[in-house]
């Protein structure tokens, strides 16, 4: 990949492809194309991968947002084809255009970068009454959103903004488990390999308490030491640019609902096949070889691949 792809979603800063390859010593010539090729070669041998081929910008974005590391990318790929098959309810393609949670528990990534290269996610919780329904839905929706990502994406990690500042929190605890933010997070960080920077909760209410104290405990202690409270927007100016940020945080970009309106637009049309044909990529347990990861271990590697060397 020379250049990244323009995208109808996402845009770049001028030099976010040579500043990640730089970052990871990828930049030399032939050492990116070696290390896709690398990755294709082992994908080919792994009996238990139901799909054994994926593009090359896919697999180039995969060892990105594992740090440069074949190793670290190879664990990925078969972490998330293996959620794919142990958790197949969080990936179930459902009708995203016409979902009234999605109405009041909306966001996306947003388009522009921070000047570092991190994607922010932007999301806002406006429910106010029982949802009888759960979270299930947001969370799948989540996950396409992080399918898009992984497909068109190139970035250095991710920074998340939650406004709860006009929801009824006692009703989003009432339905937020530790199970389910542990899986959710999970999956988020080793199967799709986000890495988290910081996640900003703006609300003035004091009982975000509570629902944070639930939401670290699904989480590792290095990501729940990154949860910081907001009740200013002045306060998330320090960690987000402000003009990266939707109009109605004080921000040039479109209205974050806007933003998630277009997405769930692209969902439901031309992104729709891709989403089922990555709801298949799944593992075939029964296959696994010794040498790929260690079922008993739970996604553990047995350290038997090639490792790419990095000088």
């Amino acid at each position: 990949m020379e250049s990244i792809p323009k995208d109808s979603l996402l845009e770049f800063n001028p030099d976010t492809l040579q500043y990640l390859r730089k970052q990871y010593l990828l930049d030399t010539p032939g050492r990116i194309e070696e290390a896709v090729n690398i990755l294709e070669e082992w994908l080919k041998k792994q009996a238990h991968f139901i799909r054994k081929e994926f593009p090359r910008d896919y697999l180039e974005r995969t060892i990105i947002i594992s740090k440069g590391s074949v190793e670290r990318a190879k664990k990925k790929l078969d972490s998330i084809c293996t959620y794919r098959t142990l958790y197949p309810h969080f990936f179930n393609y459902f009708n995203v255009e016409k979902n009234e949670l999605l109405d009041d528990f909306y966001g996306c990534f947003l388009p522009k970068l921070t000047n570092d290269h991190y994607r922010v996610y932007a999301v806002r919780n406006q429910i106010k009454n029982t949802v009888e329904s759960g979270f299930l839905d947001y969370y799948r929706f989540y996950f396409m959103l992080c399918e898009y990502v992984q497909a068109h994406d190139y970035c250095n990690g991710l920074v998340i903004f939650v406004d709860y500042s006009d929801a009824n929190i006692m009703e989003s605890i009432k339905w937020i488990t530790v199970t389910d933010m542990s899986r959710l997070m999970e999956i988020m960080r080793e199967g799709y390999g986000m890495r988290i920077k910081g996640i900003h909760i703006y609300t003035q209410s004091k009982a975000i308490d509570a629902l944070v104290s639930i939401m670290k405990q699904g989480t590792s202690p290095k990501v729940a030491s990154r949860y910081k409270v907001h009740k200013t927007l002045d306060s998330v100016y320090e960690y987000i640019p402000k003009d990266i940020l939707p109009v109605e945080y004080g921000g040039k970009e479109k209205p974050l609902f806007d933003l998630h309106k277009k997405m769930r637009n692209v969902f439901a049309n031309e992104f729709k096949d891709y989403l089922e044909e990555m709801r298949q990529a799944g593992v075939n347990e029964n296959l696994r070889s010794p040498d790929s990861v260690n079922g008993s271990q739970y996604l553990g590697i047995s350290g038997t691949f090639r490792q790419l060397n990095v000088d």
